[in-house]
């Protein structure tokens, strides 16, 4: 039976998030930057609050680094950035897709003509192949990735067709067309010199994990994919996207220079992801919102996201940056959230994390803090996915009565006189004081905080607020070493899979950071991973936005609208719902560029 799956993509499907919103870093602008920009340079300067963790296509698990790393690795599809429907880069046309008697599916690809490695070799099925066995390596560091590619079993080639094959799937799953063909294509010869892992088939990875992983020439391959040479150096990270990594200074900058000799200029004219120009793409990190702010305003950064929303207002009062710059305010595939560690005793009692969500003014959050730029969220599902998006649900109104009421059921008392609630766990006396977790350099998220330990403060509760750097507080939340943390999702316009973020398999190495779920969530995750029929995926996803909403493992805050500003200089610089809401790579300047 075939089937089409373009129903699936729509502009108003929005899917479980990929990667935390990033924040953190450090440096300095140059002058450099600014004579070059000042002189209507083509090169493209965008602002970065932090470095990238790693720019290996496979293991990064951060959106900073996702930004770069779609420029150096062209997979078999994309999203297409105005219209949200797959598109075909490295493929020559989305697969034919079929859904066989037994229920499994077989996804039926073939390769350009044009695609090559930069060396000019051919990019082929077997590339394909190998960048698959990467993921499917069971000691590759990428435990985040890997189950998005779990349903892929094997692959066929076809030796009257060299650039045609087929992923055998053992399963139905609403992600099949998407994940199969979001593989980052890795060249062998960068990455396996040693042919490490030829002798292994995609069905024996998929079927021997446990076995394979004591496996010598496993634990070799990935000990050597996992260093930092693949993570950082420059002749070692190598795609067939229309960029090479030119530099990375630490805590400054990420400079990409476009390929003299790529594949895909030969298809300019065949969609956005072969219409590329700027030269040169630098990725400036100021990790200090203030100074970014200021460096934008002197001409030092061209392209600048996520301005505080204060900060964005002033600047549509300035007049140089209404002289010089263009402003966006997209909608924002992504929702923010505060996350509350279940499985530690004080927050074991669902009505303990209900009565802080009900300490939690969002209302005021949305007003005063973020100035209006968001909409109230309820769960992971953005509202403008009207089918799956539980409207039924209401949201926790601000009501500390109704905090303090939950709290007695739940045995919080001050039984001291000291002003401060206590409770009996576990056979343990302890004081209601918790730490609320948020990245450095981040006054939205610090001013949140503040919100909420006054609001606690009053119903006796100790709210400490504190600070991390980046790098330390993503290592904090995913070693589940936290009480309270401010966090975000990014999403993208596919069906939503819960598992990543609230499988209980997901808990050690995945995303699953608080600790949600039981048997009865797993199943249902597990259940609208495989339903392809939309109505019946609907009631499920209803039903799991009612546990979810019911359990506050996530105490959900807004969905943001995106503030962007964008040198007028620059042409084909529009935005969209797509993160980051622009696309660098088709930035271009007027020849007789106006001077600023």
């Amino acid at each position: 039976m075939k089937i089409s799956y373009s129903a699936l993509y729509s502009a108003t499907i929005f899917t479980t998030a990929i990667a935390l919103l990033s924040c953190g870093g450090g440096s300095e602008t140059t002058h450099e930057d600014n004579s070059a920009n000042e002189n209507g340079s083509e090169i493209v300067i965008s602002h970065e609050l932090s470095d990238a963790q790693m720019l290996n296509p496979v293991n990064y698990s951060d959106a900073g680094a996702g930004y770069i790393l779609k420029n150096i690795f062209y997979p078999l599809l994309s999203i297409d950035f105005k219209t949200l429907e797959l598109v075909p880069l490295v493929a020559e046309a989305r697969p034919e897709i079929e859904v066989t008697e037994d229920n499994k599916m077989n996804i039926t690809y073939r390769i350009r003509k044009e695609a090559t490695w930069d060396d000019g070799t051919p990019i082929t099925p077997k590339d394909v192949e190998f960048t698959l066995k990467v993921i499917k390596n069971p000691k590759v560091d990428n435990v985040n990735n890997k189950p998005y590619f779990e349903f892929i079993e094997d692959m066929v080639f076809y030796d009257d067709d060299p650039q045609k094959f087929t992923f055998k799937c053992k399963d139905v799953y609403i992600l099949a067309e998407v994940q199969s063909g979001d593989l980052p294509l890795l060249p062998r010869s960068i990455y396996d010199p040693k042919n490490l892992m030829d002798g292994y088939s995609i069905r024996e990875l998929t079927e021997n994990q446990e076995k394979l992983a004591s496996d010598p020439k496993i634990i070799e391959f990935a000990e050597d994919f996992n260093s930092e040479k693949y993570q950082r150096d420059k002749n070692f990270i190598i795609g067939c996207g229309p960029y090479l990594l030119d530099d990375w200074q630490t805590g400054q900058k990420v400079v990409l220079k476009k390929k003299e000799n790529w594949w895909g200029d030969k298809l300019k004219g065949a969609g956005e992801y072969f219409n590329i120009n700027p030269p040169q793409i630098v990725y400036l990190t100021i990790n200090d919102q203030t100074t970014a702010k200021e460096a934008l305003i002197a001409g030092e950064v061209d392209v600048m996201r996520g301005i505080k929303a204060k900060d964005f207002q002033e600047l549509l009062e300035t007049e140089k940056f209404k002289a010089n710059f263009k402003d966006h305010t997209p909608p924002q595939m992504a929702y923010t959230y505060l996350g509350v560690n279940v499985r530690k005793p004080m927050f074991s009692d669902k009505r303990t994390r209900q009565a802080l969500a009900h300490l939690i003014d969002v209302d005021k959050i949305i007003d005063k803090i973020a100035l209006g730029y968001g909409e109230r969220a309820i769960g992971p599902i953005h509202p403008a996915k009207e089918k799956m998006y539980n409207k039924n649900l209401k949201p926790y109104d601000y009501s500390p009565e109704k905090a303090k009421a939950l709290l007695a059921e739940a045995g919080w008392a001050d039984t001291d006189g000291d002003g401060i609630l206590d409770n009996t766990i576990q056979g343990e006396k302890m004081k209601f004081e918790m730490n609320y977790l948020y990245n450095q350099g981040n006054d939205t998220r610090k001013a949140v905080g503040l919100l909420f330990q006054e609001e606690a403060r009053k119903v006796g509760i100790i709210v400490n607020v504190i600070s991390q750097d980046w790098s330390i507080f993503l290592e904090t939340t995913k070693t589940h070493d936290f009480d309270m943390y401010y966090g975000a999702w990014i999403s993208t316009p596919i069906p939503n899979d819960h598992k990543q973020i609230y499988h209980t398999s997901s808990y050690n190495g995945g995303s699953n950071y608080t600790g949600f779920g039981n048997d009865e969530t797993d199943a249902l995750i597990d259940e609208i991973r495989v339903t392809i029929d939309e109505d019946k995926r609907a009631e499920l996803n209803y039903k799991f936005q009612e546990i979810l909403h019911d359990e506050c493992s996530y105490l959900f805050l807004y969905y943001p609208l995106e503030r962007i500003a964008i040198h007028k200089r620059f042409s084909n610089a529009e935005t969209s719902a797509m993160r980051p809401g622009y696309q660098l790579t088709g930035f271009t300047v007027e020849k007789a560029a106006a001077q600023h």
